[in-house]
């Protein structure tokens, strides 16, 4: 496409210290050209996988569903389209069931081979038997098992020429498939729980959380409690087991992430919430909050995003009140941590990973 960059202006929202990062591929241009470049403009476009909306807004005018998964996604989205003043989209949630209908779908690949699949069910269940789905790929991205799950699904899988090393997977002639579980189960400490596909870590709880929960310190007067970045809940469902009279809040900017943990921890002392920032608390708010931050995006690296809930952790903690972290040993949290709180210690460390315990 010509001069792309001079028709909408676009940004990524997600604080990246990089500016050389762009809210669009060559993937997703190459995806774009094909729907503009179609003879017949498709009925009911549903778009996947598309992080800061650069095809939602340009192609605006087609008026898509957006499949969403992430609450960042939804708001870089919907200040895109603002800021470009288009009219809002329609956001559609992976879950969520709806009258069949012919489909053109487009998708911008996951990295996740798991959510891949995930997005396929989607729009097997949403189709007609008509559906098409395009699919874009960096091509150094691309793995075989793309090409074997969309199969599945299909009965032709067409891929394109390569174009600025990206490809387009076209899939049509849907087949019939029988209902699959979306869901893993994981066991831990003798619970088990359950995750949609494509929340993080699906074959067992992650390394660093079970680290931490080694070397999690409660205290007595911890009664208002928050996991930040929350996934599936182990964390939290552990510390509810321990403190079951404590409120504990559940945040994290995944959609699948929350539904899981909804499936694993409830009462009417637990809170769920779909939020990428901690602006619906109030200052001061709790005792404890504990969190393994997420720092891959997709085939991105960003702490930027962690360093800004840590400043908001600062905020909504009560006085005394401390934030726990565990983190990667290499991204050296701690020189980001103690400008911020008035004192931050290791709680614990090995060979990968480090627990801060940072007090207000």
């Amino acid at each position: 496409m010509k001069n792309i960059n001079e028709t909408l202006s676009l940004k990524r929202y997600d604080f990246s210290a990089d500016k050389s990062l762009r809210p669009h591929s060559a993937a997703d241009e190459y995806l774009l050209d094909y729907v503009l470049n179609l003879k017949t403009k498709p009925g009911s476009l549903a778009i996947y996988n598309d992080r800061f909306g650069f095809l939602t807004c340009y192609l605006s005018a087609y008026t898509p569903t957006v499949i969403a998964t992430h609450k960042s996604q939804e708001i870089a989205i919907e200040l895109n389209l603002k800021a470009n003043k288009l009219p809002k989209t329609t956001f559609q949630y992976p879950l969520t069931q709806e009258p069949k209908k012919e489909v053109f779908a487009i998708m911008k690949a996951p990295k996740s081979l798991e959510l891949f699949q995930l997005f396929l069910e989607h729009i097997k269940q949403q189709s007609t038997d008509d559906a098409t789905v395009v699919i874009s790929f960096m091509t150094r991205h691309f793995s075989p098992k793309l090409i074997r799950i969309a199969s599945q699904y299909f009965e032709v899988a067409n891929q394109s020429k390569a174009l600025k090393k990206a490809r387009l997977l076209i899939l049509s002639k849907k087949r019939k498939t029988s209902l699959v579980s979306l869901l893993n189960t994981l066991e831990y400490k003798g619970q088990f729980y359950k995750q949609y596909w494509g929340v993080f870590s699906a074959k067992h709880i992650d390394y660093a959380t079970q680290y931490f929960l080694q070397h999690l310190e409660l205290k007595t007067e911890d009664k208002d409690i928050l996991d930040l970045a929350s996934g599936n809940g182990v964390i939290a469902k552990t510390i509810h087991l321990q403190k079951p009279l404590a409120d504990v809040h559940l945040l994290d900017d995944s959609y699948l992430a929350v539904e899981s943990a909804k499936l694993n921890i409830n009462g009417k002392n637990i809170h769920h919430h779909y939020a990428n920032d901690l602006s619906i608390f109030e200052e001061n708010t709790f005792d404890l909050i504990v969190t393994n931050p997420p720092f891959h995006f997709e085939y991105e690296v960003n702490i930027q995003i962690a360093i800004r809930l840590f400043k908001s952790c600062f905020q909504c903690l009560k006085t005394n009140g401390n934030l726990q972290v565990v983190a990667n040993k290499h991204l050296n949290y701690i020189t980001h941590l103690q400008p911020i709180f008035s004192s931050v210690v290791v709680l614990a460390e090995n060979e990968k990973f480090s627990i801060y315990k940072c007090n207000k």
